[in-house]
């Protein structure tokens, strides 16, 4: 069997932030509610890994104790949310700015080791907060406040970027235990499970959809989801989680190039000065975290 073990953190990290990046692209293609995709993308994931798992690990090495078991769940919970509130956003106003928003996980995952492992942040980790909080207004566009379409579409994907930072917050700890391919088969069966029960809560059916439609949800869920995030959570078993966020903004510019050829996505001269602020800013957070941890 190859050992995937050997393989370059950073390579595998690369590859994955450039398949990832198609995602908000096949959430438009799919014309399904945000929910309903979501639902798909990690079903279909954590079935293809289920039979990854038993063809290729060997099972008496697999550590699913109850507690890494517990992360794993949890961990989906949270990605559950996260890929829900950004499809849905994606739905509303296009792939561009719920993707960019949804990248100051780095900001929540900073904010989140002050609050619960009482890590002391520097006064570059505000200067950062207050950049990219600052060109997210500015993205969101300045004269479309007051629309509600606009505005909600935005707000979800800030609100992702929250949930994004909890699942890496998770992801890192239950990594340390668990082969990439387990914990994402976990994660992603309680993703689907809790997107599924979000969209049912909601009203939205789960069938009843073009042959194109489902053809999309298996090549989301077997191609970008498990391929992306295989490449991703085995950095993550490698790297820390402050290391792994910031290189994962860049999956924001690429998704805007892409939305930009395929799906014909404009800014203005304001939101694309918004754009830079968000990164320059979770970037800045990012290198203080960075300089925090090595000390």
């Amino acid at each position: 069997m190859y050992n995937y073990r050997n393989v370059n953190p950073y390579l595998a990290l690369a590859v994955g932030l450039l398949v990832l990046a198609w995602g908000a692209l096949f959430i438009r293609w799919a014309n399904a509610p945000g929910l309903v995709t979501s639902f798909y993308r990690n079903s279909v994931a954590a079935l293809v890994l289920f039979v990854l798992c038993l063809l290729l690990l060997d099972r008496d090495n697999i550590a699913l104790r109850g507690s890494n078991m517990r992360l794993a769940i949890w961990a989906g919970v949270f990605y559950g949310i996260d890929v829900g509130l950004h499809a849905v956003g994606v739905n509303l106003i296009g792939a561009t700015i719920p993707t960019v928003l949804a990248n100051t996980a780095p900001i929540w995952v900073g904010l989140g080791a002050m609050l619960f492992f009482r890590e002391h942040l520097r006064i570059g980790f505000w200067f950062g907060l207050t950049l990219a909080m600052m060109g997210a207004v500015l993205l969101m566009g300045l004269d479309q406040l007051h629309n509600v379409t606009q505005s909600m579409g935005s707000f979800y994907g800030l609100l992702a970027g929250v949930f994004y930072a909890a699942f890496f917050l998770l992801s890192q700890k239950s990594r340390e235990n668990v082969d990439p391919f387990s914990f994402l088969c976990i994660a992603f069966a309680s993703a689907g499970c809790t997107t599924g029960l979000i969209a049912i809560f909601f009203g939205q059916s789960l069938i009843g959809y073009s042959m194109l439609t489902y053809m999309i949800f298996v090549v989301y869920g077997a191609v970008i989801q498990v391929g992306g995030w295989l490449c991703v959570t085995y950095a993550l078993g490698k790297l820390s989680a402050s290391t792994v966020a910031p290189i994962l903004l860049m999956q924001a510019v690429v998704t805007g190039v892409l939305a930009h050829l395929f799906l014909d996505e404009h800014l203005n001269f304001s939101q694309y000065i918004g754009s830079v602020a968000v990164l320059f800013g979770v970037f800045l957070v990012q290198k203080q975290d960075k300089h925090r941890m090595t000390k």
